[in-house]
């Protein structure tokens, strides 16, 4: 179906008689491998007697040669399908792969974010990104880690013409109050001496419909109005995060606190941090040189930190 699916990935007409024989099978053949294109990966696929058939849009697929030139020259696993890729990643370093490795998918059927949510994967619109570092010499390698990948993701948005992308703590990437783009890192091994630690990130690029998403959302193409190759895209944010980790790593997380909150939507903000079945209204102050979050609660500040705190703006902000 892959082999179909690159020959149609142009977005032109291409008659059945034409694809049978490219593909050394019968048209009906043909027909029954487009049926399953649609039914297997959601695509949509015209269909015009006299002319053919016709992806309803083009696609951009991932291609391991284009990103075997990439500048920092990470290892590249790209795979049609999968879990997710953080999943991926994380069974790949228990095989003993070496890091830094990346893991790319062209869709996912179990895609997560943050606290357990669903991840809506369609096949080859958007970003799925898993990036394994290995972590040695302790927790501080780990302080502010998931703020300093938003601000590598927002500055690739913003090259990429997305020019509002703005951060929100601690793990979102939004237009206005749009999300684009998520965060989740994923711990394994010893935090206090070596572990390995993986940067999943999701990246709604080429995105124009999506049904199953339950907040507002946008993505690179909505906003820019042109489709994004996502190779180019790849590309640019291993770049972003490679020159990012490698200032986080030099001078701890508190080099660049400031350019985050520079950069954070919800500074000076009414909003309700929510821990299960907690809710504290406050103001955001800001964060602290560890990458929590500062708030204003009551006319006192306070600190909060943790991988399941949730922020929400109130609705009189």
């Amino acid at each position: 179906m892959l082999t179909l699916l690159n020959l149609l990935k142009d977005g032109r007409f291409h008659s059945g008689q034409d694809l049978g024989e490219a593909l050394g099978i019968s048209r009906s053949a043909v027909w029954k491998q487009l049926q399953h294109l649609e039914a297997e990966l959601g695509l949509s696929i015209h269909k015009v007697r006299g002319r053919g058939y016709q992806l309803a849009s083009p696609l951009m697929l991932l291609d391991s040669l284009k990103l075997s030139t990439m500048a920092p020259n990470w290892p590249v696993t790209i795979l049609d399908s999968v879990d997710s890729t953080n999943a991926e990643a994380l069974r790949s370093i228990g095989q003993g792969n070496s890091a830094p490795f990346l893991v790319l998918a062209e869709r996912q059927v179990s895609g997560r974010g943050r606290r357990g949510r669903k991840w809506v994967s369609p096949f080859a619109e958007n970003l799925y990104y898993s990036l394994v570092l290995r972590i040695d010499g302790g927790m501080r390698q780990l302080e502010g880690l998931s703020l300093v990948v938003g601000l590598a993701v927002m500055q690739t948005l913003r090259s990429f013409g997305v020019v509002n992308a703005g951060l929100k703590w601690p793990n979102d990437v939004l237009v206005g109050n749009k999300k684009i783009a998520g965060i989740l890192l994923e711990l394994i091994g010893d935090p206090a001496d070596v572990c390995h630690v993986v940067l999943g990130i999701g990246i709604n690029v080429n995105m124009q419909t999506a049904d199953e998403v339950d907040q507002q959302w946008t993505s690179i193409r909505l906003e820019s109005g042109n489709n994004c190759d996502r190779n180019a895209l790849v590309a640019e944010l291993s770049k972003q995060l490679d020159a990012y980790i490698r200032r986080h790593q030099a001078g701890g997380f508190s080099v660049l606190r400031e350019e985050w909150e520079v950069n954070h939507l919800w500074q000076e903000r009414s909003v309700s941090l929510i821990a299960g079945a907690n809710h504290i209204d406050g103001v955001v102050l800001g964060i602290d040189n560890q990458g929590a979050l500062r708030l204003r609660v009551n006319g006192v500040e306070k600190v909060f930190s943790g991988g399941e705190l949730s922020l929400r703006l109130r609705d009189d902000s």
